[in-house]
């Protein structure tokens, strides 16, 4: 094994474990921190199978712009940081199910889309501007723009259900709204 090769085993190692502790931990803002991990090992890999452009588009849009979004969705949805177990305890066989069904659509997605591609890594062409956007517009806009509305669709639901919860939370135990202006603790 040569240390190329050791180097990239390691990365993904790394960012197999840190995606896994992005979905366990039970406190958000460690998985976010952990997604950074994962982010930056998988750009790490891009750089060790000579793929520069892809590495620095994964650092500056995923790990720059996508984690400040995730964070800012945290905070928008005011969602709580700390502990939480009832996330975690009650929600892990579908959450696991949902993520199972979404990794086997996207492997077979990945590999249908780019069965015949090989890349050469003992002799790798440097390409010009042209034929570098060439392969960028051909090949990987579609996925960065599925990617994009589904991280687009996730922090609406996100913006939704926070505001249905709070919504809901106005509700008394009867079933019934408080009139505007009469709450229990009011003074007047």
């Amino acid at each position: 094994m040569s240390w190329v090769e050791a180097i990239f085993v390691l990365l993904s190692l790394v960012a197999l474990g840190s995606a896994l502790l992005v979905v366990t931990t039970a406190h958000l803002v460690h998985a976010a921190l952990w997604l950074v991990v994962t982010l930056g090992s998988v750009a790490g890999l891009f750089l060790v199978l000579a793929a520069e452009f892809v590495a620095w588009v994964q650092v500056l849009i995923y790990l720059g712009a996508v984690v400040v979004l995730l964070l800012f969705a945290l905070m928008l949805t005011k969602a709580p940081t700390g502990r939480t177990d009832d996330l975690t305890v009650r929600r892990a066989l579908p959450a696991a199910l949902v993520a199972g069904l979404v990794g086997v659509l996207l492997s077979v997605t990945v590999v249908a889309g780019f069965r015949d591609v090989r890349l050469d890594l003992e002799h790798p062409v440097v390409g010009s501007a042209e034929t570098t956007g060439t392969t960028v517009f051909t090949m990987w806009v579609l996925p960065f723009e599925v990617l994009s509305v589904l991280l687009l669709a996730a922090l609406v639901g996100a913006i939704v259900l926070s505001r249905l919860r709070g919504d809901l939370s106005d509700v008394d135990v009867a079933g019934t709204t408080p009139p505007p202006g009469n709450s229990v603790g009011e003074v007047r």
